[in-house]
């Protein structure tokens, strides 16, 4: 009991640290600070030598990735980031509505915790930190114990530049390591605003914590393909996505549903970008060592090919410049695991009869697992997309896109640069977009007298009473 209690009590005083930081932060601040203030946050992690070294810090202490992708996240998922925020105004009176009488304000949430998953110990905190100094809050994240180390070097590094601006560094800070479940919780406890990325556990004791809480769901890509695509542009975009830093990400692809008349034609595109297809034999064993009684295991997760390849005992039958796997499935649900989210180097593919076929196929994969989050489609048929949109249980729908760059946000379409995707009541998540800076503040409104607006009982009710009477 007496190191539960000291444990509680470090975070008690953490939790004590970051409010009066917040507090003077936002009772000094101003929009220019605070814009200076994100500016010194990202370029902690976007100066080149600093990125490189985090990369591969996060790498060796988490075994998942690679470096040469990580630094390409680091950069790529910041700088965008910073251009979404440029000339956002986050803080104070933003508009006013004379026709209405109403003047809105905005204001910080307060203390944020963060919960922080392994697969991405910089990009992620990376993104939280931004957005909550940008609006004026304080953060404390509480990462895996395998990302503590890469955590806590890069909050060195952002230090170095709040010493720089006069910043109080007390705006930042972390769990004290080592990390714990029973710190995390009490964090959660204690702040104003949870925001929780990663296990479904871990967004659930987010939302169980009695504090305002935002949890994104799991992933379980599914990206059709239908008879209009174009073959190689959709392989390439597939290919590109899967293998980007080892599949960590929970945008990347896991699961094709080609439509039949071009099922053959993607295969074949898909192995020239590097794909091996796997037969029943080499497919079963892939299975029974990614996932264990039920539970994904550590042996093939987002490692690099040719540990992959080494663990299925595959080095002499894979071909050349082999980057992926292509396990060929036709059933989905908890039976059969192949159907779900895998975070690793490999993609499952299913073959339809039509894109009817196809879309009921990805909705049966991502009602077992991956609901509310994304489903891409590679087509020429824009209408094919407004058709998942309105019978899929999904938030994302991704037209000729490699996924796992633009789900979160990309230069080349309008979606907000986010390492966190919500995925609405479906799955089981508070918000339904891309986390973003205006899930961490709160809005105040000046509510004025106007002249009354209140109509006729037969403006409302006259239409219904031609049809029904009164």
């Amino acid at each position: 009991m007496k190191k539960i209690s000291e444990d509680l009590l470090l975070i008690d005083k953490l939790v004590e640290k970051a409010q009066i930081a917040q507090q003077k932060y936002e009772s000094n601040g101003s929009q220019k600070k605070f814009d200076t203030a994100s500016q010194a946050v990202a370029w902690a992690l976007m100066e080149p030598t600093n990125n490189r070294l985090l990369s591969e810090l996060a790498v060796s202490e988490t075994g998942l990735g690679n470096v040469e992708d990580k630094v390409i996240k680091n950069h790529n998922k910041t700088l965008g980031l910073m251009r979404d925020l440029q000339q956002q105004k986050t803080f104070g009176h933003i508009s006013d509505e004379p026709s209405k009488g109403l003047s809105t304000y905005l204001r910080p949430k307060g203390v944020i915790a963060a919960v922080i998953p392994s697969t991405n110990p910089v990009a992620t905190p990376m993104n939280n930190i931004i957005n909550s100094i940008k609006t004026g809050n304080a953060i404390i994240l509480a990462p895996s114990p395998k990302g503590a180390k890469p955590l806590s070097e890069l909050l060195e590094k952002i230090y170095l530049q709040f010493n720089k601006i006069g910043m109080d560094t007390n705006l930042i800070q972390m769990i004290p390591n080592p990390p714990s479940k029973l710190k995390t919780e009490r964090l959660m406890q204690l702040a104003d605003l949870v925001i929780v990325t990663g296990s479904r556990s871990n967004v659930h004791a987010g939302y169980s914590s009695g504090t305002p809480a935002i949890g994104v769901g799991v992933g379980n890509v599914v990206t059709i393909v239908d008879e209009t695509a174009d073959i190689k542009d959709a392989s390439e975009k597939i290919a590109k996505s899967k293998i980007f830093d080892n599949a960590t990400s929970c945008s990347s692809e896991n699961s094709i549903v080609a439509v039949e008349g071009v099922y053959k034609k993607l295969i074949e595109s898909l192995s020239k970008e590097g794909g091996m297809l796997l037969n029943s034999k080499q497919t079963a064993l892939l299975e029974q060592t990614h996932w264990q009684k039920g539970k994904m295991t550590s042996t093939l997760l987002s490692k690099d090919m040719p540990r992959v390849l080494s663990e299925l005992n595959l080095e002499e039958s894979a071909p050349t410049g082999c980057k992926f796997l292509i396990v060929p499935q036709s059933k989905t649900g908890p039976d059969h695991p192949l159907s779900g989210e895998k975070m690793a180097l490999f993609i499952s593919i299913y073959k339809v009869e039509d894109f009817k076929s196809a879309l009921d196929k990805a909705i049966e994969i991502q009602s077992y697992q991956g609901a509310g989050h994304s489903i891409g489609i590679h087509t020429s048929q824009d209408r094919r997309s407004h058709r998942i949109a309105l019978l899929a249980k999904t938030c994302r729908i991704i037209v000729n896109q490699a996924h796992c760059f633009a789900t979160g946000g990309f230069f080349n379409n309008g979606s907000p640069f986010s390492l966190s995707m919500g995925c609405g009541s479906w799955g089981g998540n508070s918000i339904d977009d891309n986390l973003n800076w205006e899930h961490f503040v709160n809005r105040v409104k000046i509510v004025r007298i106007i002249p009354q607006n209140k109509p006729k009982l037969s403006e409302i009710f006259s239409d219904y009473w031609k049809i029904y009477g009164k």
